[in-house]
């Protein structure tokens, strides 16, 4: 009688095993699968893409920046050493200059 039983246990596991697995190979699936691959690796190669994309602006960009920083300094650089001879060649204009500056900064927060 057991016996009979476990014969029984063990022709449905198989008939279930045997149906899931026809499941899986159905043409209804196989073409579901075959879609979701596809559109993986089409999303994946736009995302190659796009990312390569990213990158060489990301580059480009920081070059530019770096190139556009170089530049500033320089200019920096000139402008002060423009205004030490300015200043070194003309003293008095260079006091005028600082006075005023001085009492307009003064009237500007004494007002506020």
């Amino acid at each position: 009688m057991a016996s009979s039983s476990t014969q029984t246990n063990s022709s449905s596991s198989s008939s279930a095993n045997n149906s899931a697995n026809n499941a899986a190979n159905t043409p209804v699936t196989d073409k579901a699968t075959a879609a979701a691959h596809h559109a993986v690796d089409a999303m994946a190669e736009k995302a190659s893409v796009a990312e390569d994309s990213l990158r060489k602006t990301a580059a480009s960009s920081r070059d530019t920046i770096a190139h556009k920083q170089e530049e500033i300094k320089q200019q920096l650089q000139s402008s002060y050493s423009k205004t030490r001879e300015l200043a070194a060649e003309n003293p008095l204009a260079t006091a005028g200059i600082a006075f005023a500056a001085g009492m307009l900064l003064t009237t500007l927060l004494r007002r506020r």
